[in-house]
């Protein structure tokens, strides 16, 4: 076993975090405050190879492993958390489960133009009554032999109204339970689907989050994702692998909030000296170091895990609860560590304590993850 990033990570890493000062950071503020999707930025990702990461070049990605997605999540997160989570979804869900298990027409169509960032795609699992209980799918898929008929509604999706391709689970057959799910691509443009206002999100504000209604939306069934009633099971091993992306951006967002909070400290000066000091201020910035290393070592675990085809459902649920919760802590200390500067916006810390708190609720709340974690080790 050895810690040591190979050249290829850390040019990677260099690369993302070069993309997220010179890119990202002019203008973040104004898009957290506007809810402004960060298009052009996304548009520059996916022409630097960000949005398919781990898609084989033989489908236009980058063929790059887990760690390196793991790192360049991280640098981006750091800055904008609204512009990662495109493509944590891209990578982890959209482009990840269309590879895994895709048809070859499929991965053509849809995965080669998703994996160069030419488009972009959603994953459509949430609804009213379905977030964490995702058996509970009230979307129907109506059998019409060559195709469904889908009709229902889905909720808080990201890339909603940016994504030309989503991937909707369906229940076509209820009588089934979990066994009578179905994922169907089904492209934005189709007659039938329409979408809710944009949500007002406490965080990751620029991101684009909707509801998306589907009335009597025609879907071939060359769309259909595996054979009938794989959905369910599509759904939870594409999560499996999302979790490492979403720990990744808590990492990020802990790790840009510590770096503030420390430069902060060597610049404001209290009773004679800079507060980084002062030994209560030493404390924060210790256990803020601490905290992001670990999460850090499960986030790389768990995508090592993935990388050598092992079962990584419990370090990636591991690394899920640890990442979120620890960018939560570490963002609202350095917030105190600012003291009434951290309260304003132009010192960023603020955004990013709003920022971390969807990463303990979306992939699977805490407490989902947390039930994960104890039925693994319970065997």
């Amino acid at each position: 076993m050895h810690f040591q990033l190979t050249e290829e990570h850390l040019m990677i890493q260099k690369a993302a975090r070069d993309f997220a000062v010179n890119e990202l950071l002019p203008g973040v503020i104004e898009r957290d405050e506007q809810q402004k999707f960060p298009a052009e930025q996304i548009k520059k990702l996916g022409e630097l190879g960000f949005l398919g990461m781990m898609v084989s070049p033989e489908y236009g990605g980058a063929g790059l492993d887990t760690v390196s997605y793991v790192l360049a999540m991280e640098e981006i997160s750091k800055i904008d958390a609204s512009a990662s989570v495109v493509m944590s979804v891209n990578n982890s869900l959209v482009c990840w489960g269309l590879e895994t298990f895709g048809s070859e027409e499929q991965k053509q169509k849809y995965l080669v133009p998703l994996a160069k960032g030419e488009i972009i795609g959603a994953f459509l699992l949430s609804e009213p009554e379905a977030g964490s209980d995702a058996t509970s799918q009230r979307t129907l898929g109506e059998d019409k032999g060559d195709h469904y008929l889908v009709n229902g509604t889905k909720n808080w999706i990201t890339n909603a109204n940016s994504a030309s391709v989503y991937l909707v689970m369906v229940q076509t057959h209820p009588d089934l339970g979990s066994k009578g799910i179905n994922c169907l691509i089904i492209e934005k443009n189709t007659p039938g689907i329409t979408l809710g206002a944009k949500e007002n999100k406490l965080g990751i504000r620029g991101s684009d989050t909707h509801s998306v209604m589907f009335q009597d939306v025609k879907v071939p069934k060359e769309n259909r994702i595996g054979e009938d009633g794989f959905g369910f099971k599509f759904a939870m091993k594409t999560l499996g692998g999302g979790r490492i992306g979403i720990a990744s951006q808590a990492l990020g967002i802990a790790s840009g909030a510590f770096e503030l909070a420390l430069k902060y400290s060597k610049e404001r000066k209290a009773f004679g000296k800079e507060i980084s000091q002062h030994q209560a201020i030493q404390f924060k910035l210790a256990d803020m170091a601490t905290k992001i290393e670990a999460a850090r070592l499960l986030c790389l675990r768990a995508a090592w895990e993935k990388d050598n085809h092992l079962d990584y459902t419990l370090s990636g649920s591991m690394a899920k609860v640890f990442a979120s919760e620890t960018a939560m802590w570490v963002a609202t200390e350095a917030v105190q560590v600012h003291g009434g500067y951290g309260y304003v916006k132009e010192y960023h810390v603020e955004r990013l304590m709003r920022d971390a708190k969807i990463t303990q609720i979306y992939e699977g709340t805490s407490e989902v993850q947390r039930i994960v974690i104890g039925r693994t080790i319970l065997g």
